[in-house]
């Protein structure tokens, strides 16, 4: 088992990365507190199939193209920058209304929307790619065991999904809703904001 010691610092790596606020973050949090649990436990778990797909990206060794290659980079950055202030605007536009008590709404259709909405946004920032790809460069040895990749993009799925969990944990209890609904407007116009300059910096810092 010594041979994946090196699994150690990578997860560390990945680990210190997501927890690092960002737009997924933001997005997880704003769910867990307006909607529901499983919605935003639905979210969490699109970011784990986004950190998944990058970790693969990483191992596959395509993340040198997207650092080699200017404007494909760009072009993702473009495209991940738009779809985040496409989100920041339909979070202020809603800032104002009300949190539902009650809904009605197709669970299962809502689900796999609500996953849908994590893995585009998880997906929305191709510089994950050339974190990944750090990490594994860094650490991964000359030569690398049977099933590391395998490991680590079952490890990269582990870390994002349980963080976001957590997440999802902390702010859907029932004291954080009361206290979010009490200044909903102005909190998700803040959270709005913080995903527009995220955005906004996408676009410009190419």
């Amino acid at each position: 088992m010594t041979e994946y010691a090196f699994l150690l610092p990578i997860c560390l790596f990945l680990l210190l990365g997501v927890i690092s606020p960002g737009p997924s973050f933001i997005l997880v949090a704003h769910i867990a507190v307006t909607k529901s649990k499983a919605e935003a436990i639905a979210v969490s778990l699109g970011m784990g199939v986004g950190a998944t797909l990058f970790a693969i990206i990483a191992s596959l060794g395509l993340f040198i193209v997207l650092d080699a290659v200017p404007w494909v980079y760009a072009l993702l950055k473009v495209a991940g920058g738009v779809y985040l202030l496409f989100l920041a605007l339909k979070m202020w536009r809603t800032a104002h209304r009300p949190m539902p008590q009650h809904r009605n709404y197709d669970v299962k259709s809502n689900l796999v929307k609500m996953f849908l909405l994590g893995l585009l946004t998880q997906l929305s920032n191709p510089k994950t790619a050339i974190v990944f790809g750090s990490a594994f460069a860094a650490f991964l040895p000359k030569q690398v065991p049977d099933y590391s990749y395998y490991l680590m993009s079952i490890l990269a799925f582990v870390i994002d999904s349980g963080w976001y969990i957590l997440v999802t944990v902390l702010f859907s209890t029932r004291k954080v809703r009361e206290a979010y609904a009490s200044s909903k407007q102005t909190l998700s116009k803040i959270a709005s904001g913080f995903m527009g300059v995220i955005g906004v910096k996408l676009l410009v810092d190419q």
